[in-house]
């Protein structure tokens, strides 16, 4: 299932086993340099691995030459309907181009834009969305929508093939998630080339988090989709901040820490949502991989904490802080977060070196009533 052939946009591999990689797109004018550049580069040190940029205009298209020297990663151009504005992006240095070959003018333009690309050694994705699939596909996409958006894509990837170039990723988006995924389990088992993954029109982060992350979840950890972007009604950033928690959650890549927090429950002594929000807020600083707990009982405290790289326990007075799987002391609530992360900085400081230890060594109940003989400091 997994992509057998590989791109390569800009120095970023996509594809052929290469890791999966985050992408987003700009809110800006393209035109407006400073803003889209200023853009990119939050988005950049957000963990955006390629970024995509509008080009619906010819001012657009003038600016990419600058956008394209100043941006600290790939930069895709993103154009429908004009065939010569893809010409000035591949002119431009872009690193890729996302052209829809149904719309751009016909057999004769496409022919002009490969002929460019395979000049400059651009690759371009192509692809279809559901909700501007071609006329001719209309009845199918009444009895089979996911079957439909694979036919759309796969007559621009035969148009393509005759031309001789193969330098490309496909998409099959769609903002109906189980649409999305058929559709992207067919194609995966019809083409060789990269998937660049999304549900699209998702939503505000609220739902569409959620819908991303079935519906990319769902693909990448049976191997489908080498670059993914969620697509929210939001800042883009917060876009590159969900990819980055679907990828680690599912174990695919490592970025910053992971945060592990027990739901809220008639068990909570510390207020654990107030705690957690609290350790989130400073692990955003945090660009080093590893895990932290944040509990707030004795039932799952322990085991949990136990399992983490870091973890605190909370009590009504008191709370406990772990390292490793091991208790390091007992503290006052009011200072549990500052000892939390005056361990996990002296940690980093030493290597961030990591013990052998078994997972869950202790049960639950005997590792708390270890932790409670501990005096408080």
């Amino acid at each position: 299932m997994a992509s057998q052939l590989s791109v390569r946009v800009g120095g970023v591999e996509i594809g052929g086993g290469a890791p999966v990689v985050v992408q987003s797109m700009t809110l800006t004018k393209t035109h407006d340099v400073p803003a889209t550049t200023a853009q990119i580069a939050a988005l950049a040190g957000a963990g955006c691995e390629v970024v995509r940029v509008a080009v619906p205009k010819l001012e657009d298209a003038e600016a990419l030459p600058k956008i394209v020297r100043f941006s600290p990663i790939p930069v895709i151009a993103d154009i429908h309907f004009n065939a010569s504005l893809a010409l000035k992006a591949i002119e431009a240095g872009v690193a890729a181009v996302r052209i829809n070959p149904g719309n751009i003018g016909g057999p004769d333009k496409v022919e002009q834009v490969v002929k460019a690309a395979k000049r400059h050694n651009t690759p371009m994705r192509i692809g279809a969305n559901s909700g501007s699939l071609p006329k001719h596909l209309e009845g199918l996409a009444h009895e089979d929508q996911a079957e439909a958006l694979v036919e759309a894509a796969l007559e621009e990837v035969r148009l393509l093939e005759k031309l001789d170039y193969r330098n490309f990723k496909i998409s099959v988006k769609s903002s109906h998630v189980p649409t999305m995924i058929r559709a992207y389990r067919i194609l995966a088992s019809r083409v060789p080339y990269p998937l660049h993954l999304g549900v699209t029109e998702a939503g505000p982060p609220s739902t569409g988090a959620i819908k991303s992350a079935i519906g990319l979840g769902s693909l990448l950890v049976d191997g489908v989709g080498d670059t993914i972007r969620v697509s929210l009604t939001a800042d883009p950033v917060e876009e590159v901040r969900v990819a980055w928690e679907i990828l680690k959650s599912l174990g695919l890549r490592e970025r910053g820490p992971i945060l592990i927090a027990c739901p809220s429950c008639g068990r909570d002594n510390v207020g654990v949502q107030t705690l957690a929000e609290a350790v989130e807020e400073r692990l955003r600083d945090y660009p080093e991989h590893f895990e932290v707990a944040v509990l707030g009982c004795a039932v799952n405290g322990p085991g949990e904490s136990g399992d983490a790289d870091f973890g605190i326990a909370g009590g009504r007075e008191t709370g406990f802080i772990y390292a490793h799987g091991k208790v390091l002391r007992k503290v006052e609530s009011g200072i549990l977060v500052d000892e939390l992360f005056r361990e996990v900085d002296a940690w980093i400081a030493a290597g961030m070196r990591r013990p052998e230890r078994r997972k869950h060594a202790k049960p639950a109940a005997l590792a708390m009533a270890e932790a409670s003989a501990i005096p408080l400091e």
